[in-house]
């Protein structure tokens, strides 16, 4: 499978699960979009870690306060001093945008205004950089 096939699929699992919440919203008690966001990583996160490439590995997602949503990922094989890390956010930043601008999965998180967070280590878990696209990126 290939790295779009499995974004696509990760996208499609937040989505559906979004979707859920909403649902169930409408029939029990209301859950806030805070909480909403916050099960949804729950439900995430019990299927990471996963590989997305040969390089990167997703560790979990979280959601944060200020209607943020995280990613976590790994470069597997990297340490920090082996990175530009100025040429790696020109690389990937540019996709990253353009699939939370243009993605149908990613429909509810644009409608309520959240802020992607894309935040990337290497193998020693030292932090390598984050990538955030808000509100005013995609709309």
């Amino acid at each position: 499978m290939n790295k779009s096939n499995i974004i696509g699929t990760i996208v499609g699992t937040v989505a559906a699960a979004i979707i859920g919440l909403l649902i169930q919203n409408y029939f029990n008690k209301p859950v806030s979009f805070d909480q909403a966001m916050m099960q949804v990583a729950s439900k995430l996160n019990r299927s990471y870690p996963i590989m997305i490439d040969s390089e990167t590995r997703l560790d979990n997602a979280i959601a944060l306060p200020n209607n943020k949503f995280q990613y976590n990922y790994t470069l597997v094989n990297y340490t920090i001093d082996e990175i530009d890390i100025q040429q790696l956010r020109d690389n990937i930043e540019p996709g990253i945008i353009n699939n939370v601008r243009t993605n149908p999965d990613l429909k509810t998180f644009r409608e309520q205004a959240v802020s992607m967070v894309y935040a990337y280590k290497d193998k020693n878990s030292e932090h390598l950089l984050k990538i955030e696209v808000s509100s005013d990126q995609y709309n």
